[in-house]
């Protein structure tokens, strides 16, 4: 279990991110046009697993604006912007912004990938929400960095998961 802060108060998560050195565990999401997204069809990319609570909250769309941006000149590199946020929000928010270089994943169906990463509040006024997490995956699924942003209403280390690419 993992403690941050949301406004300085302290929350808690379900587990512990995946270590650095390990394989990431697979997972089921869904996309904006409500089809199943495994991360093993992502096999063969670098993948940047850029978690959060809601896509509706400054912060958060703050970091897919920027991870959109970035994706832009990323060889061999997936962006995958995952959320409790439906696919239809997803949609609409990237639509709405013009981002098109990212893919937005929900995990509203069942909230498996938010506890197989560990990475679901279990308290709190965001309660069973993803925390702000960033995992870097390599080529073959192994995890090559993470951060589990302290203070949920802070972006997270992009420069620090760019350069774990």
């Amino acid at each position: 279990m993992a403690t941050v802060t949301l406004k300085g108060n302290q929350i808690h998560t379900s587990g512990d991110l995946p270590k650095v050195g390990e394989k990431a565990p697979d997972f089921t999401l869904t996309g904006t046009d409500l089809s199943a997204k495994k991360l093993s069809d992502f096999a063969g990319s670098k993948v940047v697993l850029n978690i959060f609570p809601s896509v509706d909250t400054g912060t958060c769309a703050q970091s897919v604006r920027t991870f959109n941006e970035e994706a832009s000149n990323l060889e061999n590199t997936k962006v995958l912007c995952i959320s409790h946020d439906l696919p239809f929000a997803q949609g609409r928010f990237c639509a709405a912004e013009g981002l098109e270089n990212v893919v937005s994943l929900s995990d509203y169906k069942d909230g498996s990938f938010g506890k197989s990463y560990g990475l679901n509040f279990v308290d709190g006024p965001l309660e069973t929400l993803h925390s702000r997490c960033i995992v870097v995956l390599d080529e073959n699924g192994v995890v090559k960095h993470t951060e589990q942003v302290s203070e949920t209403v802070n972006e997270p280390n992009y420069k620090a998961a760019l350069e774990a690419l």
